[in-house]
C-alpha cells in the first residue's frame, strides 16, 4: 500500500520522510538550484518537528497545540521567521526542561524532553541568522530565498 505524504509525516521516521521527499523531487521538473536547497531545509525543519511529534507536543507558530505533523503544519514552520522563532522557543525550553511559549497546559509542558537543535542551528547559522539574539533581523534576501524553497516543498508534500 502506498502511503500519502500526510500519512508519512504523521508516523514515519526522519529517514523515511526524507526518502519520500527525495523520490518526489526526482519526479519534478524543478531547477537543480531549488532541488539542492529543498532537502537540507526540510531536514532542518524535520529534525525538530519529528521529536516534538514523537513527544505529542507539536504546536503551530502561534503556540497552539497540534494533533499531528501534517503537510500544512510543516509548511507553516517553513517560513524562515517562524523557524527562527521555533529555534529560540526550543532553546529556551531545553534550558528550562519545560515547553515554553505554547498554549500547552502545565502538565503537558512538563513532559517536554529537550530536542537536539544542532541540525537546525547549523542550517540557520548558514543563512546568517543570529542564534544568540532573537531580536536581531537577518538579510531579506535569505527570507525571499526560503519562500522559493518552501514553494518547492509545498509541491512535494501535496
Amino acid at each position: 500500500m502506498i502511503k500519502s505524504m500526510h500519512q508519512i509525516l504523521a508516523d514515519e521516521s526522519l529517514e523515511t520522510i526524507e526518502k519520500a521527499l527525495q523520490a518526489a523531487l526526482k519526479r519534478t521538473d524543478e531547477s537543480p538550484f531549488w532541488l539542492q536547497k529543498a532537502l537540507p531545509f526540510a531536514h532542518a525543519v524535520l529534525s525538530v518537528s519529528i521529536p516534538l511529534r514523537d513527544q505529542n507536543l507539536l504546536f503551530d507558530p502561534e503556540g497552539r497545540p497540534a494533533d499531528s505533523l501534517t503537510p500544512q503544519l510543516l509548511l507553516r514552520w517553513c517560513d524562515l521567521v517562524s523557524l527562527k522563532t521555533l529555534a529560540f522557543t526550543l532553546q529556551k525550553s531545553n534550558d528550562s526542561k519545560f515547553l515554553l511559549r505554547t498554549q500547552y497546559d502545565q502538565a503537558s509542558a512538563q513532559q517536554y524532553e529537550p530536542v537536539d537543535l544542532s541540525v537546525l542551528g547549523k542550517y540557520l547559522s548558514g543563512y546568517m541568522i543570529n542564534l544568540e539574539d532573537e531580536s536581531l533581523d537577518f538579510p531579506i534576501a535569505h527570507y525571499n530565498l526560503h519562500i522559493g524553497i518552501a514553494d518547492v516543498l509545498a509541491k512535494l508534500i501535496k
